[in-house]
């Protein structure tokens, strides 16, 4: 038979456990939070269990089990990790009509403890019947990956507001109509951003003049990271997961649009050799307000971090002059993910003690840069976007000073499936990048910390000039 689902109020109530080891720890943990005087029953106790003692949080009753123990009780959890007392406690609480749980045993359960999914207040409970805990327990870790933290927040304000909403629209339709304003409204991401008060303001309005209400659109900037669908934030995810629109890059891979909302709009809007990046940029402006505009969430999703040589900030300043409301989720940067699954350490106390993030997408920015500086032993370069510059780029360096041998690694495909990483000395890499025909995307690490990678190398093929073969690393 399926359990009937029910969620107990235990403020102030006694609940008893049974056991005095880390299970025990754990759901007496669990009832303090929720209010209940626990009551420990148990020979010894743990560290952790004496300190809640000692703290006041728990009573302990000192001794092995007795029917008197149950006295009072509204709930025991029998945790002792012995099936025979575990059975004795199960039978004498079946006697006096006190629902029980007995850990790992759900042939003697009266109730189940379901895994917990809580955003505050708001609490979601899954169960198996105790059939399939670990299954339970997969679920729960899918929905933390999918419920914002910001749920808890809303769900206590609708709570205050209750009364409030219900005058407003005392017909269920409209009120109906206003709760799914406050989910999908502007309200929710504002508590997101902990803009607490703004939010406050935004909901007030809207009960004062419920006919204006609208849909309002908004644009969440979003780092997609390197290509790993892996190293996507769990914030990213939420966004993908809600957006109407998504206004994507040519690197962002498909494996992270194969995660967003099955029927949202997908607009690629990657730059392409040859054409006309400012017009493009242009477009992708219009883009993003006019979706917006049209009362839409619009995700702009960018590779690696929209804040590094990804035009993010100029993106945020065309929508802050023509007033859409907008969110910044922070991706893994290209340069940090290239050089972690390479196994590139960016700074390390023996060999680098700074890192300088370049991009080199045409010669004139190259010329601009302070080559005499970035000559200097013991820092770290990561140029960006700079396959077409790697002779211009050599050049420079040893015209300014730095040696020949320092070592270097071009990571393409930085965390994909087709990842290669060439290393080599400064003199020989224009020469090393032809041999291996390195195409871009590709980041180049160069510095002493790049001698790290053939020693430390733990993913994708690795081609080393000593051996000049590809092997898996």
């Amino acid at each position: 038979m399926p359990l009937y689902p029910l969620f107990a109020d235990l403020r102030d109530r006694p609940v008893l456990v049974v056991g005095g080891g880390p299970v025990a720890e754990r759901k007496a943990a669990a009832l303090i939070v929720a209010g209940a005087r626990v009551r420990v029953g148990a020979p010894e106790l743990t560290a952790s269990l004496r300190a809640r003692v000692e703290a006041g949080e728990v009573r302990w009753i000192e001794g092995t089990f007795t029917g008197a123990w149950l006295d009072e009780a509204w709930l025991v959890v029998a945790a002792t990790g012995d099936r025979r007392v575990n059975r004795a406690i199960a039978a004498a609480a079946e006697d006096r009509c006190i629902l029980v749980n007995v850990v790992d045993d759900p042939a003697l359960c009266s109730f189940h403890v379901p895994a917990l999914v809580r955003r505050g207040l708001l609490t979601l409970a899954i169960s198996s019947a105790g059939q399939a805990p670990v299954l339970a327990s997969r679920l729960r870790a899918r929905l933390e990956t999918v419920l914002d933290e910001s749920l808890g927040a809303l769900s206590e304000l609708a709570g205050r507001y209750r009364l409030r909403i219900r005058e407003a629209f005392p017909d269920v339709t409209q009120r109906r109509r206003f709760y799914a304003w406050l989910l999908d409204g502007p309200v929710a991401p504002l508590l997101g951003r902990h803009r607490e008060a703004e939010a406050l303001r935004t909901l007030e309005q809207a009960l004062q003049t419920p006919h204006a209400i609208a849909r309002a659109g908004r644009v969440t900037l979003v780092g997609a990271g390197p290509g790993d669908p892996g190293l996507l934030t769990l914030k990213a995810l939420r966004a993908l997961q809600r957006a109407d629109v998504i206004v994507h890059d040519r690197l962002v891979d498909a494996a992270i649009l194969d995660l967003a909302r099955r029927d949202a709009e997908r607009i690629d809007v990657g730059k392409r050799s040859g054409e006309d990046h400012a017009a493009t940029q242009r477009r992708i402006h219009d883009l993003l307000h006019a979706h917006a505009a049209a009362g839409r969430h619009v995700v702009r999703l960018k590779g690696g971090d929209p804040f590094v040589f990804g035009r993010g900030g100029e993106e945020l300043e065309f929508l802050r002059a023509r007033g859409v409301d907008y969110e910044v989720v922070p991706g893994v940067s290209a340069a940090m993910a290239c050089a972690a699954y390479a196994g590139i350490p960016l700074t390390h106390r023996e060999h680098a003690q700074s890192v300088h993030l370049l991009t080199a997408h045409c010669k004139d920015s190259i010329d601009t840069l302070d080559w005499r500086a970035l000559a200097r032993e013991r820092q770290t370069l990561a140029l960006y976007m700079g396959v077409a510059q790697l002779e211009h780029l050599t050049e420079r360096m040893l015209a300014h000073g730095r040696d020949g041998d320092t070592p270097f690694a071009l990571v393409e495909n930085g965390s994909r499936p087709g990842q290669r990483v060439v290393t080599g000395c400064l003199r020989d890499l224009p020469a090393l990048a032809r041999r291996h025909d390195v195409r871009a995307p590709a980041m180049l690490i160069l510095g002493e910390v790049a001698a790290l990678a053939p020693q430390l190398a733990w993913f994708g093929a690795a081609i080393h000039p000593d051996t000049d073969l590809a092997d898996a690393a």
